[in-house]
């Protein structure tokens, strides 16, 4: 984005302070529910094992978080970060009774963690919004353990010319349905905007391989609307 990194995470910051409260609403209706559903593939692909632990980047209310917690039968520790404020107290109020996850406001280019301390590193429609994303995913080597998986979980490039094009009609009534329910069109003209300018499923592995990750792979959801990618520490 042409936005300076100051600009961008202001931009950010604003919208997240707009729609927290109906963020899981609106991600519902946005994609039908189907987002629970690519989550859920996303920790099935990862296939946790007892006493993984898991760093997950921009939380937001918790999903991946939750779902990860459940998969391990609530005994994994689980590290939460998330960098608004509105946000980070609602995921955390939600996420209340799971002993085993804590909560930490911070940023993915500065995590509050020594080095090698995570088995996984999870970010889920979070990378698109940091402020500098290499210095994100040196941040998410440094933090994993050697042997260590980053997984990221993010809109992509839909790879079939009839669906991009359905798609892409429907995302411009994505901000009309946001000011109906949030009260402001504002954050999803951005959301869409954010979507449109990430970088295509090679363009992530390239930024993923120089930034020192190994044996990188992705996996298409829905046609590419949204795109797994993962990445090993060695």
């Amino acid at each position: 984005m042409k936005s300076t990194i100051l600009d961008k995470t202001k931009i950010v910051n604003s919208v997240f302070s707009k729609v927290y409260r109906k963020y899981d609403l609106m991600n519902d209706i946005m994609s039908l529910g189907i987002h629970r559903i690519w989550k859920k593939k996303l920790i099935d692909w990862m296939n946790p094992q007892l006493n993984d632990g898991l760093i997950d980047v921009a939380s937001g209310t918790g999903d991946i978080a939750k779902l990860f917690s459940e998969k391990t039968k609530n005994s994994n520790r689980i590290s939460c970060v998330e960098p608004n404020d509105e946000m980070y107290f609602a995921g955390k109020a939600n996420l209340k009774n799971f002993k085993n996850i804590t909560w930490h406001k911070a940023k993915a280019e500065k995590l509050p963690f020594k080095n090698e301390t995570f088995d996984f590193y999870t970010i889920s429609y979070g990378i698109r919004n940091v402020s500098d994303i290499n210095v994100s995913l040196k941040e998410a080597l440094r933090v994993l353990k050697p042997g260590g998986r980053f997984m990221c979980l993010e809109f992509s490039k839909v790879n079939n010319e009839m669906i991009n094009f359905l798609y892409q009609n429907y995302s411009k009534t994505i901000p009309i349905i946001g000011k109906y329910i949030v009260g402001s069109s504002k954050p999803y003209e951005y959301l869409i905007k954010s979507i449109n300018q990430f970088y295509s499923q090679k363009e992530l592995v390239n930024l993923m391989k120089q930034n020192g990750f190994s044996n990188i792979e992705y996996r298409n959801l829905s046609n590419g609307i949204s795109a797994i990618h993962s990445g090993w520490k060695i």
